[in-house]
């Protein structure tokens, strides 16, 4: 959420940003005059407060009963203290659901542009010659018999997939290695959290109101399953104030749900784009002036986890127009899928400002002691299943059509190549 000060103390910044990302009808008048109401409504109400607690502390001073007028003034007052009370709860009301309907500010960095041919390419590695037996990897999971895409539409219908045999033991390696990795080797704490979720929790990071069409709920029991751990993690210390120094850093690995109707006739071959898919995620909660760093960090360890699994990357700096709701910059990571001849997003890193401390009341207190401030929040991939997967067979396919594991892997997996 953003800061109510910020939008009418600096109104043409907060316009600007909200029209770069693309929200030319933000109701941002709407919100100015609710605030300016709200404020008469504070005022009002303190007023006649006032008027009859001195009308009640002068008759108690003269130790009298009230006059008929009295009475009816004090009665009167009431009426108008409820009147306003009631105007300023709806008043509100309002202004939070108008507020929660605006996106996070991008920051002055985040480069011009409405829709993903904006993106800047910041980096990237040239993908080698292309081998006479490439091969998309539904191909390869099929001939291999580890990935059962038949069995899965079978189970669940379109847009699932299912691991068999070296396939699912692959996936759990991968899965493995890449939790080991972050908690030995870059203090991570490992967490199991919930996957289904309150109805608050993802209002606080920023999901909800606005995507609930995107996302699975239980009706019944009033519960959201989550499209990624990020929503889990940014809700520990919701409603809280941290007692641990900052930067706090925590990894999960949970499946994510999403219903994907954007991406509706788009990657609809293999296991690319599917409505439950499983991660493993980086968060920080971290102090303001920390947050580049802490970003900068987390697309570094992302990096380096793909140079270990032997990936092509390329990094690219997402447009105003592209980054999510919640996000103030985004860099995704892409690695080369020799089989489809294409990149593939890896892994998506956002730093999101205090938009989502703010939303979901999350703060700490700073090392100076005086009193508590809204922390930055970061998440990253690390890295995203299943394309950790298919960039593993297209691009450990061999001419006899097994795939050679990387190194990192063979430890986990028990073998140095799968197949034939």
């Amino acid at each position: 959420m953003l800061d109510l000060r910020r939008i009418v103390n600096e109104t043409d910044a907060v316009r600007a940003g909200l029209i770069k990302r693309g929200e030319d009808d933000a109701p941002i008048d709407e919100i100015l005059a609710l605030d300016v109401r709200r404020r008469e409504l504070i005022q009002e109400t303190d007023s006649a407060r006032h008027f009859r607690n001195e009308v009640s502390r002068r008759i108690g001073e003269e130790r009298r009963r009230p006059t008929d007028e009295e009475i009816q003034q004090m009665r009167a007052t009431g009426d108008r203290i409820s009147e306003l009370e009631g105007e300023a709860r709806d008043v509100e009301g309002r202004l939070r659901d108008l507020m929660l309907g605006l996106p996070n500010l991008p920051l002055d960095e985040v480069p011009d542009g409405l829709d993903e041919s904006c993106n800047v390419v910041v980096r990237t590695d040239e993908p080698a010659a292309a081998r006479d037996w490439e091969v998309p990897h539904w191909e390869i999971g099929e001939q291999l018999g580890i990935i059962d895409m038949e069995g899965a539409a079978n189970i669940s219908g379109s847009r699932f997939y299912m691991l068999r045999g070296q396939g699912a033991r692959l996936h759990r390696a991968i899965v493995s290695w890449l939790l080991d990795t972050l908690v030995d080797e870059f203090g991570y704490e490992e967490t199991n959290p919930p996957y289904l979720v309150r109805e608050d929790t993802l209002v606080g990071s920023g999901n909800l109101p606005k995507f609930a069409d995107d996302l699975y709920r239980d009706d019944e029991a009033g519960l959201w399953m989550i499209p990624t751990s990020e929503v889990s993690l940014n809700a520990i210390f919701q409603g809280n104030i941290i007692d641990d120094e900052l930067p706090l850093k925590y990894c999960a690995h949970t499946p994510c749900f999403r219903k994907e109707h954007a991406a509706a006739g788009r990657d609809v071959r293999g296991m690319k784009r599917v409505k439950q898919f499983e991660k493993v995620e980086m968060f920080r909660f971290v102090e303001p002036e920390d947050s580049e760093e802490a970003l900068q960090e987390m697309i570094e360890i992302s990096l380096e986890l793909c140079k270990r699994l032997e990936f092509t990357t390329r990094l690219l700096q997402l447009c105003a127009g592209d980054i999510a709701f919640q996000s103030a910059k985004t860099y995704d990571i892409e690695v080369w899928s020799p089989g489809a001849q294409e990149w593939l997003e890896i892994s998506s890193l956002s730093t999101c400002t205090d938009f989502q401390s703010r939303r979901n009341n999350t703060r700490y207190r700073p090392k100076d002691g005086r009193g508590t401030r809204f922390p930055h929040t970061l998440n990253g991939s690390a890295l995203g299943m299943p394309r950790t997967f298919i960039a593993v067979l297209e691009n450990g396919l061999q001419a006899d059509g097994s795939v050679v594991l990387p190194e990192v892997l063979w430890e986990k997996v028990g073998v140095e190549r799968i197949g034939i």
